[in-house]
């Protein structure tokens, strides 16, 4: 089954098959290892479609990766959610995940904000506060604000976010991706209560991260 690839990707892909062929005309023996990296390149950029579930309050994950972190934290500023800490869920993408990121809430475009910085391995906790980003804020129809937040990693380099200021957006539709590892957050609003656990595999666009209808508390979880 071939996966669609992402049009921010094509001009990555095309480079690496030139350079391929350029490269394997003088040295055959290069061509191989190069039309490997060919499809890698294309591989990272797929864009497979997702079943996003459609009932309303559902927050989906934004990303593709494992969930790193389910706790209280200090949304970044750009964000205006104050000074309190948050439920925060972090979400972990390596080199091999699907890096494009969904929508987690239907809503509308509140604030955009791009913040320089560092590119430390986005594993680490301090990623959110000191590595480039792009933070989000989406306001929902009954006034609740959700932050996301792209933050660029230890390899990558690239954020993009196709987003305009005031748009209105629909759960699970894409408007963006980090290139070549990273880390996305998400802060939920006050008093919605999490429904992943520290380990977890999350498929953006279809897995669910939070009802905002639900009076269920966290959700804990085993490994088995």
């Amino acid at each position: 089954m071939l996966v669609p690839i992402h049009r921010a990707g094509w001009p990555f892909v095309a480079v690496f098959a030139l350079v391929t062929l350029v490269v394997g005309f003088f040295v055959p023996a290069l061509f191989w290892i190069g039309l490997i990296l060919t499809a890698w390149c294309a591989y990272f950029f797929r864009d497979p479609p997702r079943m996003t579930p459609q009932r309303e309050g559902l927050v989906v994950s934004p990303a593709d990766g494992r969930v790193t972190w389910v706790a209280k934290a200090k949304p970044p500023a750009e964000l205006g959610l104050g000074e309190g800490e948050l439920t925060r869920i972090s979400i972990f993408l390596n080199v091999f995940d699907v890096h494009i990121n969904r929508v987690p809430i239907g809503g509308k475009i509140a604030r955009l904000e791009y913040h320089p910085g560092k590119f430390l391995n986005a594993a680490l906790d301090k990623a959110s506060e000191e590595n480039e980003r792009q933070s989000v804020l989406i306001e929902m129809t009954d006034g609740r604000q959700m932050g996301v937040v792209q933050i660029a990693g230890l390899v990558a380099r690239r954020i993009v976010c196709e987003l305009k200021q005031d748009q209105q957006v629909n759960t699970g539709a894409r408007f963006g991706l980090i290139r070549f590892g990273s880390r996305t957050d998400l802060f939920l609003p006050d008093g919605v209560a999490p429904l992943v656990a520290v380990g977890q595999r999350a498929v953006g666009g279809e897995t669910v991260l939070a009802d905002l209808t639900s009076s269920e508390g966290p959700r804990e979880a085993k490994e088995r």
